[in-house]
């Protein structure tokens, strides 16, 4: 006996997606800061100082040394629009 097991329904078809299009006049940059410190003379960038740096939408993105001195980047959070 040779049977075929048909299921009684299909897999459902979804509907098309048609993903949103975001269309932007103005060309995107991502800005960055440095700060060097002398480790002989200076700290490095304190908790509160760091928070500031946050708090006005700078990330830190890297720390190098060449000692005595201490390079600290950040970079922005946000992409920032450019006028052409």
């Amino acid at each position: 006996m040779n049977r075929t097991l048909i299921p009684p329904y299909g897999p459902k078809q979804s509907a098309s997606i048609h993903p949103s299009m975001i269309y932007i006049e103005k060309r995107l940059k991502r800005e960055y800061k440095q700060i060097v410190r002398n480790l002989k003379k200076e700290n490095p960038p304190d908790k509160a100082e760091l928070n500031q740096l946050g708090e006005q939408g700078w990330g830190m993105s890297g720390v190098a040394q060449q000692p005595p001195l201490a390079y600290f980047y950040f970079r922005s959070r946000g992409w920032h629009g450019i006028q052409h």
